[in-house]
């Protein structure tokens, strides 16, 4: 798919290409195939009610959304060990339990990264917009953390290049990751587009950095809180992405054809 204008697309990968919260919850609240999930340790192996153990999940999950990491004070492995072993103790009291905390969260981590899949249909989405088109992948995040993801749904041959704003000075929405990706690929900011489900990083980042144009992906249509920023296009799916694109084509064409006639009848 060669696209009049647009030369390359970023893609996010949180909630965008992979579903990173529903791994979360399965790795808290499945307990088959794998019986060891982390509310099923909690009551078997260490003799919590199920409303324990509930609670302390979901305390963790509360933890996760707030969370604000600073890796110059503290590795991201520690932090998130610290929000298990905050809530085992503001549920169950006591102690603090921090070998308790570090088994909790070793087999949360270890179970969502198992569950960190790229969908065959979205391979395929990927695989066919790279004949005409640079792919990038542009993720918020510490590098550990993304890193492990990447490699857990096996993402890389799908993509010219992959930037992990951990590694960076700057993350999303800062308009300087979008140019340094622009760089990498050899593009200008408005040749490119940007796909992700946050408003707040990937669509006011986009506009941030004068991006052709950007699309958010709002997987239940529902109308933002707030009115800006105001995405260039939505979809509920990132298959619909390839629709968005020959729109976008149409469109341009469009334009030049009409550019085209107004400059002959001048």
């Amino acid at each position: 798919m060669g696209l009049h204008g647009v030369k390359a697309v970023f893609f996010d990968l949180d909630n965008t290409l992979i579903d990173t919260a529903a791994a979360g919850r399965r790795a808290i609240e499945e307990r088959a195939p794998r019986p060891l999930q982390v509310i099923s340790a909690l009551q078997s192996k260490h003799h919590y009610g199920e409303g324990e153990a509930r609670a302390v999940c979901d305390k963790v999950q509360a933890k996760l959304l707030k969370e604000c990491h600073d890796p110059a004070k503290m590795c991201i492995t520690d932090l998130r060990i610290s929000h298990w072993e905050e809530a085992i103790q503001e549920t169950i009291g006591g102690e603090a339990n921090r070998d308790l905390a570090a088994e909790c969260y070793y087999l949360w981590k270890t179970t969502r990264l198992q569950h960190l899949t790229l969908a065959e249909d979205t391979r395929a989405m990927l695989t066919e917009l790279r004949k005409g088109l640079r792919l990038l992948l542009l993720t918020n995040g510490e590098r550990q953390t993304q890193r492990e993801k990447i490699e857990a749904c096996a993402c890389q041959p799908y993509f010219d290049a992959i930037v992990v704003g951990g590694e960076q000075k700057e993350e999303k929405p800062a308009a300087s990751i979008f140019h340094y990706c622009c760089d990498l690929l050899g593009v200008q900011p408005a040749e490119c587009v940007m796909v992700g489900d946050s408003l707040d990083t990937d669509i006011q980042g986009g506009l941030n950095a004068g991006l052709k144009a950007t699309v958010w992906l709002n997987k239940a249509m529902t109308a933002p809180v707030d009115t800006s920023p105001v995405p260039h296009y939505i979809i509920s799916s990132v298959l619909d992405l390839p629709a968005v694109l020959q729109k976008m084509e149409h469109n341009t064409n469009a334009k030049l054809e009409t550019d085209h006639m107004a400059g002959s009848n001048e």
